[in-house]
């Protein structure tokens, strides 16, 4: 499987996926920590990818979702931005229903 297929699969497979630096417990950037915190707050669990230990998705994911920088975040299959989209979301009142509506509830490795 390619890396690009093994991308696809961690979406499809999780409706809510967080590709971060590092893990939950242990955020490895100030971005990842932010919108772990912002996650949980949500009270839904979510799958997550440490791109850190995984090089090749690190490298080709910005290719697959069009989308430069981590962390980015996929509800439903669709990329829903990094950490300052994520933020102002929050702020708005708008993640909490997107993740509440999001199926599955799982927290763990997607990896």
């Amino acid at each position: 499987m390619s890396t690009e297929e093994t991308i696809q699969e961690q979406i499809d497979s999780n409706s809510i996926l967080l590709y971060m630096k590092g893990n939950p417990e242990q955020p490895q950037c100030g971005f990842s920590a932010q919108v772990t915190q912002l996650l949980m707050s949500c009270g839904k669990k979510f799958a997550f990818v440490d791109i850190l230990s995984n090089p090749d998705i690190r490298s080709t994911l910005p290719s697959v979702s069009n989308w430069p920088t981590f962390p980015q975040l996929f509800i439903d299959g669709e990329l829903v931005g990094g950490c300052d989209i994520i933020t102002e979301m929050h702020e708005k009142g708008e993640l909490q229903p997107m993740v509440a509506a999001a199926g599955g509830d799982s927290e763990e490795s997607a990896e």
